[in-house]
């Protein structure tokens, strides 16, 4: 498993390298940034949180309660508003996560974020590797054995396997179970997240699968109370970790 930050670590002195993204702006992006361990990483879903004013909030309000990876994934909004609004997330993030922005790597370069995060279907990997000159940690999700060996060959920073079990935010979608994180975990050395279901009464048992932390959506911003939902997930996180001896 990769070396990672603790959770609680501050990532306020990440230092960054100036320079000049594909949409001709120059800005800072961090080039020493690393996956915390355990990871608790939030992915965005303004529609779910009550629209973009509520979503920031809600994110500022999860990373209090101990998020530290935070995944925008608003791939509908035009490039300016997705701009716009990493911005905005990265600014109430405030240096105490990582801010990731799905499949769009100038938007990821432009708003200063620490990487991108691929769909299966989107570009490799490799290619995101090779364009970035690696100033950005590259995430990918994968949904089987051979996607994930795949992406651990071209030198993926993290994978997100799911969905493990029953998600809303993937209706119809058969669920793999932990049995997938299990064989993902034989075959990649790689940082991985469950995604899809995962709630603080389940997530131990994926952390056991072989996990190195948890992806959620509806467990946090579907709350009344972001904060507090991300706290007990933090805490059940973090329980399961120190139990396996993975502190």
């Amino acid at each position: 498993m990769a070396a990672g930050v603790p959770v609680g670590a501050s990532m306020g002195s990440i230092m960054g390298t100036r320079i000049v993204n594909e949409l001709g702006k120059e800005t800072t992006v961090n080039d020493t940034a690393a996956i915390p361990s355990p990871t608790i990483a939030l992915v965005t879903d303004r529609n779910l949180a009550g629209g973009i004013d509520a979503l920031v909030a809600a994110v500022a309000d999860a990373v209090d309660g101990g998020v530290n990876l935070v995944q925008m994934r608003e791939k509908d909004l035009p490039d300016a508003e997705q701009l716009e609004l990493a911005r905005r997330l990265r600014e109430a993030i405030a240096g105490r996560a990582l801010l990731f922005v799905n499949d769009s790597m100038s938007v990821a370069e432009a708003s200063g974020a620490d990487g991108v995060h691929l769909g299966e279907k989107s570009r490799t990997v490799a290619s995101v590797r090779s364009a970035s000159n690696g100033r950005l940690l590259i995430g990918r999700s994968v949904h089987d054995v051979a996607g994930a060996r795949e992406a651990a060959t071209q030198g993926a920073d993290l994978l997100i396997v799911g969905a493990v079990y029953e998600s809303p935010s993937h209706p119809g979608q058969a669920p793999e179970g932990t049995g997938l994180i299990a064989e993902v975990s034989l075959v990649c050395d790689v940082p991985m997240l469950g995604i899809g279901g995962i709630t603080p009464a389940n997530a131990a048992r994926v952390l056991e699968a072989g996990a190195s932390g948890v992806a959620v959506i509806s467990a946090v911003l579907d709350s009344d109370e972001p904060g507090d939902a991300a706290e007990g997930l933090s805490e059940a996180v973090l329980g399961a970790w120190q139990t396996l001896g993975r502190v």
